[in-house]
């Protein structure tokens, strides 16, 4: 990498170097977002791509570009523990960026639709759930996949059926199996997804009232060997939610009624620190 070239970008305002094709310049980005440097990773190519992005200067580009970043979502995917982690995670901010803007661009529906199932895909099957790598930075892809929930919730695109797929799409990935507990943040960035599905004010208690349902069932199960270790992400999903909805300052119209809701549910499967005894 010609670092320099970066240094200078990254001094001047993050201005897009007249003296090299974009592609050139988009394709080394891509590559950093693989990077097993943080800076190369974060401070430049992360940044470079969301602001460029932000400015409009992939506007006519932006569908090619957020193909090039769902296809990232595949490498390496089913791995854990290996450095592949980062292309997928990093990939899935960059396409989120894209999808915020095609908002902004009157990007087609049917775009919208299929980066949203390649984003719905990824995060099922995604087996790294490490946060924070020693030496290596954040991986955090659990985290950036429900900041991509959340922008596809935000979507004039998605209606009631499609943010019902959003929120229990953030319930399997909690209910999935994980060797870990997440314990770098991710409930409460999954719980801002949920948030973003429900100020949209389309999705009815009758529905919400099941998915919650469903959630406490897992939170108040045990398991053989470490018996908190299966009810750990639910239960901390369900307490980040109840607060998100409790303090936010632009709450949903059920929120009164799905906040009763959700007491009941934290009672039920805390009957040791919040039940009537």
């Amino acid at each position: 990498m010609a670092s320099t070239i970066w240094d200078h970008v990254l001094t001047n305002d993050l201005e897009v170097p007249t003296d090299r094709p974009l592609a050139d310049l988009t394709a080394e980005l891509t590559e950093m977002l693989g990077s097993t440097d943080p800076v190369e990773r974060d401070q430049i190519a992360v940044e470079v791509l969301t602001t460029w992005i932000d400015r409009g200067v992939y506007d006519d580009l932006l569908v090619g570009l957020g193909d090039g970043m769902a296809a990232g979502l595949d490498v390496g995917i089913g791995e854990s523990g290996t450095d592949t982690v980062f292309r997928r995670s990093f990939s899935t901010r960059v396409l989120a960026a894209c999808l915020e803007r095609g908002t902004a661009v009157g990007l087609p529906a049917t775009k919208v639709f299929q980066w949203g199932d390649r984003v719905a895909s990824w995060y099922v099957r995604e087996q790294d759930h490490r946060g924070f790598v020693e030496g290596k930075g954040w991986a955090h892809a659990i985290a950036h996949g429900a900041d991509a929930i959340g922008v596809l919730a935000r979507s004039p695109h998605f209606g009631v059926n499609e943010l019902t797929v959003l929120l229990d799409l953030i319930a399997d990935r909690l209910l999935l199996p994980s060797d870990e507990p997440m314990v770098c943040g991710e409930p409460d960035r999954m719980a801002d997804a949920t948030a973003a599905c429900l100020r949209r004010n389309l999705v009815p208690l009758t529905v919400l009232g099941p998915w919650v349902r469903r959630l406490v069932n897992a939170a108040a199960a045990t398991s053989e060997g470490s018996p908190h270790l299966s009810s750990h992400n639910p239960q901390a999903f369900l307490r980040a939610l109840y607060l998100k909805l409790a303090f936010a300052p632009d709450p949903p119209e059920v929120r009164s009624d799905l906040l009763l809701v959700l007491i009941d549910g934290l009672r039920e499967s805390n009957p040791r620190h919040l039940g009537d005894g």
